[in-house]
């Protein structure tokens, strides 16, 4: 099913986040866990899933492929769609302040 938009997969949306500068496979789950300062480890199997799928949703594209190494790129409906998730969990942040307030509701 194509990504049509709405809420992304965290894998997803880390994966974007890393191919904001093109990166091939090792790089992009080092790159992810750098991101988010290790609290996501990507393994093989799901980093090519994922590669995969958004590939085939125009999300990122190869900007490489030397035989022994793919080089992704986000695309420009990629970038579109990783700011759209981002406004939407800035949103969901700013929604959630009454948690913030304390338990004043009983």
């Amino acid at each position: 099913m194509a990504y049509t938009g709405g809420p992304m997969t965290e894998a997803m949306y880390y994966v974007l986040l890393a191919l904001m500068r093109p990166n091939h496979g090792y790089q992009l789950m080092q790159s992810i866990s750098e991101v988010s300062r290790g609290r996501i480890s990507m393994g093989p199997g799901t980093l090519y899933g994922v590669l995969s799928r958004m590939e085939k949703d125009r999300l990122i594209s190869l900007a490489e492929n030397d035989g022994r190494r793919k080089i992704y790129q986000i695309t420009p409906v990629g970038e579109k769609a990783l700011r759209q998730e981002y406004v939407r969990l800035q949103a969901l942040i700013e929604d959630s302040h009454i948690l913030e307030e304390g338990n004043n509701h009983g």
